[in-house]
């Protein structure tokens, strides 16, 4: 049975989910939500495929599970990949995906989108240097812990890391320099060499320049 996610290429959250499945192995389609048409805002999207009115959603059966975090976990226990080896590493990939959904990903998504689809009178100047402090600790906090690292946890790819890897990969300019985090610019490398990974813009349908 193939898994599908209800997805579009600009979201980090539904590309984390995505590359999971991807590098999992798992038989898996996207399907495109158009997100920036409305689509997530309407009586439909909410009453039948998400009440939250967000994406990522996987659907795989009589299962439907929203939340990147919890589409990973699930991949993990249906693949036996990404969710670590013990109980101790398990709990410290749950560590990473907590601090990523809070100080990392959300930052990142609101500030780029901030910065990026919409337009420049409406973009909020102080709102978006804010989240650029709050982003810049991230990063610091994140590039020490990978000093002398390969992978976030354990000795390889977990949800830790491609949770806070999610939107680090995109093109749109959000405040993030890989050349000033010489720890985190290796790592994605890392990340990005290995075999089935693909942008969020390939593997996911949608993407900015569809709009232009």
């Amino acid at each position: 049975m193939t898994i599908k996610l209800y997805c579009f290429g600009e979201s980090g959250n539904a590309y984390k989910a995505a590359l999971a499945l991807e590098l999992a192995g798992l038989a898996w389609e996207p399907l495109k939500v158009d997100f920036f048409g409305g689509e997530t805002r309407t009586p439909e999207y909410r009453s039948t495929i998400n009440s939250l009115g967000e994406v990522p959603v996987m659907v795989d059966g009589d299962v439907t599970l929203t939340q990147s975090g919890v589409i990973q976990d699930y991949i993990s226990e249906q693949s036996g990949k990404f969710g670590g080896k013990d109980a101790t590493e398990r709990r410290e990939i749950m560590r990473w995906v907590l601090w990523d959904n809070h100080k990392l990903s959300s930052m990142a998504g609101m500030t780029r989108f901030l910065m990026n689809f919409l337009p420049a009178d409406k973009q909020p100047k102080e709102v978006i240097a804010f989240n650029q402090g709050r982003l810049a600790a991230a990063y610091d906090l994140l590039n020490t812990h990978l000093e002398g690292r390969d992978w976030i946890v354990g000795d390889g790819i977990t949800n830790a890391d491609l949770s806070c890897c999610g939107y680090l990969y995109y093109p749109e300019p959000f405040g993030f320099d890989r050349g000033a985090h010489a720890n985190i610019d290796a790592w994605l490398t890392r990340l990005s060499e290995t075999p089935g990974w693909k942008a969020p813009y390939d593997l996911m349908p949608g993407s900015p320049a569809d709009r232009a």
